[in-house]
């Protein structure tokens, strides 16, 4: 009963680390913003730039996992190259690196767990504010004061007898030998696994080096830790396209890669270590009668190095990892054109972060529209009925294929919208729904159009070359004002000036279909083509003019929100 009470606080203590963490990690997020993604897929330019995006938000938000998925989003998103991504994941190796000197120079301070819950307190009064980044700072505060406060209790679990039995045993593993050295690379893979969270890993290698662990022991779980760590990167991409899926396949082969070459060097790099670590002050880890500081400083070293050599090893075979991943996970046709492309696996850890993946996903939706469009042009345009049955089942296809994206980019906006938000956060989410309801009518009216065109073969009208002509004329406009929305919609609120560009072309397709109408009814008059003719042609003049009306209302959404 001790025992599995033992456990259960262990694994309690290691729940409230990981919430403290967690909490921290995503105040951060919050409190920088989309400052976070502007900088991460901007500063790509060269090598250097990528590892220090990589080290420097990683190090900022304190969690390597929220970097390397934000990554493997914009490989998913095409905004950064597989390449650019590999780099970026490197530097976020060496950043998460920063947490654990954080916990080996202050976590084991008794001093630090004193100011505890005074900080939980300080940051409950700024959550008490109106102020959106007020409670994020207030978050921010309460997630650290909470993180130590769970390393504190995991502490006190360690040193508990029944799990010192934990502690005796790997250390026993070091009269194995190098098989020793490999049974704790496994448990440490093993374990930060189970986590998700190689920060929560390093804390519990960190308790229980400050409780008796062995040196070599420890650097093998760290070892094993920057292999498990690796793990959710997968897990978000599987769900992803294929770049992203490379994307976390290179971060894992990055890894691996490094932990079998420190194991063939294991003694020469843990004397390294020593020597380094000694250079600063510290006393020699192989020592086995070291302890305190000195020996979480040098498995923190172990974590730094680690990364800091392979990266160093391993960044100028940036482009083999590429091949060598791209081998490893072949192109295959894209998926139906109906599954989304930027938005998978659920929202990021914060809103502001969420919304860029769906910016990304409306502007595919606007695409497959516009390749409807291109698709109602053939079909106008086609004479054999074979081919036009063809075209109008495609004109099918596509409304269903936005109903569809409607569905799911609105489910994917709901789940955000249920986090914590900002004003602004609001009514992007607000303007994002105006946005696609708006795309979906664009759909519908697609296949109006061919719907209109079967109805006119049903009753064996056709039209003329000067209808045709004019026919054409709308739809070229129509394609204008695609352009004109896409280039708003890029822009997006925040660069957007006015949407001119868009208002001029739907006042150039109500004038234009002001003057058809006006010819239209002279032609009935003086009797120059069918009534049923006339009805078909008007109808679809018509359909495209409101066509222009969803148009503008989507750049207005854009303007709007701000």
């Amino acid at each position: 009963m001790n025992i599995a009470m033992s456990i259960l606080k262990l694994l309690g203590s290691m729940a409230l680390f990981l919430y403290g963490m967690t909490l921290m990690s995503g105040a951060l997020q919050k409190v920088a913003g989309e400052k976070l993604r502007s900088f991460l897929s901007s500063m790509t330019n060269n090598t250097f730039k990528r590892i220090f995006t990589g080290l420097a938000v990683t190090a900022s938000i304190q969690s390597s996992a929220a970097t390397t998925l934000m990554v493997v989003s914009f490989v998913n998103a095409g905004l950064l190259t597989l390449a650019q991504s590999i780099g970026v994941i490197m530097g976020a190796n060496i950043g998460t690196t920063v947490s654990a000197w954080l916990l080996a120079l202050v976590g084991f301070s008794g001093s630090i767990t004193t100011f505890t819950i005074p900080l939980i307190a300080l940051g409950f009064i700024l959550m008490m504010f109106r102020s959106k980044k007020k409670k994020s700072i207030g978050e921010l505060i309460i997630g650290f004061a909470i993180m130590f406060l769970g390393l504190s209790m995991v502490q006190q679990a360690v040193d508990h007898k029944y799990l010192e039995y934990v502690k005796d045993a790997v250390n026993g593993w070091s009269d194995l030998g190098f098989l020793g050295i490999l049974l704790c690379v496994l448990i440490g893979s093993i374990l930060t696994m189970i986590l998700q969270s190689s920060a929560a890993m390093m804390a519990l290698t960190l308790v229980m080096c400050n409780n008796g662990l062995h040196f070599e022991m420890g650097a093998a779980l760290v070892l094993g830790e920057n292999i498990g760590t690796t793990l959710t990167a997968n897990i978000a991409a599987s769900v992803a396209n294929t770049s992203a899926r490379r994307a976390a396949l290179g971060h894992s082969f990055f890894n691996v890669t490094g932990v079998i070459w420190v194991l063939l060097l294991f003694h020469p790099f843990l004397w390294l270590v020593s020597k380094l670590i000694m250079l600063l002050g510290f006393d020699n880890p192989l020592d086995a009668s070291v302890t305190g500081v000195s020996i979480l400083c040098s498995i923190a070293m172990v974590h730094t190095l680690f990364n800091i050599c392979n990266t160093a090893l391993l960044v100028g075979f940036t482009n083999h990892i590429v091949k060598f991943v791209t081998k490893m996970i072949p192109g295959r046709p894209e998926d139906e054109v109906f599954k989304l492309q930027y938005i998978y696996g659920g929202p990021l850890s914060t809103a502001e972060l969420s919304l860029g993946q769906a910016k990304s996903e409306i502007l595919h939706f606007l695409e497959i529209c516009r390749q409807q469009y291109n698709c109602a042009i053939e079909a106008i345009n086609e004479k054999d009925n074979e081919k036009f049955e063809e075209l109008y089942s495609k004109l099918e296809n596509y409304e269903s294929i936005t109903d569809k994206i409607e569905f799911e980019i609105g489910k994917y906006l709901n789940d955000v919208a249920e986090g914590d938000l900002s004003e602004e956060s609001s009514r992007r989410i607000h303007g994002m729904f105006k946005v696609i309801s708006e795309l979906e009518s664009i759909g519908d009216s697609g296949f109006n159009i061919g719907r209109i065109l079967q109805r006119r073969n049903n009753h064996g009208a056709t039209f003329d070359s000067t209808m045709l002509t004019k026919i054409n004329n709308m739809m070229n406009l129509i394609l204008k004002g695609f352009d004109a929305m896409e280039e708003n919609l890029k822009l997006g609120y925040k660069n957007i000036q006015d949407i001119s560009n868009a208002q001029d072309i739907e006042q150039e397709i109500n004038i234009y279909r002001n003057t058809l109408k006006e010819e239209h009814l002279k032609k009935l008059e003086q009797n120059s083509y069918n009534y049923m003719t006339g009805v078909y042609y008007i109808d679809l003049i018509n359909e495209c003019e409101q066509v222009g009306d969803f148009m503008i209302n989507i750049s207005e959404a854009v303007i709007e929100i701000k």
